[in-house]
């Protein structure tokens, strides 16, 4: 179940991230999902090394503070995604 709801969120948040950093158009529902999953496993990999403890999605923890650091995670991404692509950040 708690696979389920990694996609289900990463999914929102990835797709969320893609509209913030205006890459919508150009990735699909797929990439919007990877995206998301991939974004939460990066915040909650930098999340401990912040001091922020208990945020990691992939633990079952579903709660605001890990949604909150997934988000920032699929940005952290997707940023880092477009600079390597076209040499800045939108």
């Amino acid at each position: 179940m708690g696979w389920l709801i990694l996609l289900i969120v990463g999914g929102v948040l990835g797709w969320l991230a893609s509209l913030v950093m205006r890459t919508d158009g150009q990735q699909g529902l797929l990439l919007n999902i990877v995206v998301g999953i991939v974004g939460a496993l990066l915040g909650g990999f930098i999340a401990p090394m912040l001091g922020i403890t208990g945020a990691n999605i992939t633990d079952g923890n579903l709660s605001f503070a890990s949604i909150a650091v997934s988000f920032v995670g699929a940005l952290i991404l997707l940023a880092l995604v477009n600079l390597v692509r076209r040499g800045r950040i939108r």
